[in-house]
């Protein structure tokens, strides 16, 4: 399956913002950003233009896709879903795109960071509603039940990650059980809920034309 396997902090530099792809090293001070705040490349320190126009539109889609590590064709297809149904696309788009699996597990404190949570998921480490889910696009819906199975529950990646779960708050459209390694889904996600850095409607108009 194609799948982004390079450094993941140079994304960050990049978009010139932290995506949180690296887990507790983007909260300390070994973040790259923090040190080489500026594009990757061999003349990503001289080259600042300013972005407009296209350029904004262009650069609000990457962050979006970055940050939930979808590739173009499956980000197209989440937005011709948004664009479809009843409501604002754009947050109909970030809707999707929180009510994946490895996205749920993130925010359930699974994992430290939603590539990690794409490898739990991957392996076969969750069960939704008691069978087990190895698709990371798997969308979760309301009064789902989303668990560790019982023998993965003792690896030292989710003693770590429980840890770290337990100084961030979990978004209020979660209930988390993080004792028993376990969460349901109380209602779906609202535009107020997802705190990132991405303004959705630039990836509307990007997507309009």
């Amino acid at each position: 399956m194609a799948r982004y396997t390079g450094p993941v902090c140079r994304l960050c530099r990049r978009e010139g913002t932290k995506l949180f792809l690296k887990g507790t090293k983007c909260f300390s001070d070994k973040c790259p950003i923090e040190k080489r705040n500026f594009a990757p490349g061999q003349h990503g320190r001289d080259r600042k233009a300013k972005i407009v126009g296209y350029g904004l539109q262009l650069r609000e889609k990457q962050k979006a896709k970055r940050i939930y590590f979808t590739l173009e064709g499956q980000f197209r297809a989440y937005y011709e879903k948004a664009s479809r149904a009843q409501g604002v696309t754009g947050e109909l788009l970030l809707q999707q795109l929180e009510r994946r699996l490895d996205n749920v597990a993130y925010r359930l404190g699974f994992a430290t960071s939603r590539r990690l949570a794409r490898q739990i998921v991957r392996h076969g480490h969750i069960e939704v509603n008691g069978r087990k889910v190895n698709i990371p696009s798997f969308q979760v819906n309301v009064g789902d039940e989303i668990k560790i199975r019982p023998n993965s529950q003792k690896m030292t990646v989710l003693e770590s990650s429980r840890e770290f779960a337990s100084h961030q708050p979990a978004p209020a459209w979660l209930s988390v059980d993080h004792a028993n390694l376990s969460g349901k889904i109380l209602s779906l996600p609202k535009r107020e809920d997802v705190n990132l850095p991405v303004n959705e409607q630039l990836i509307v108009e990007l997507y309009s034309k």
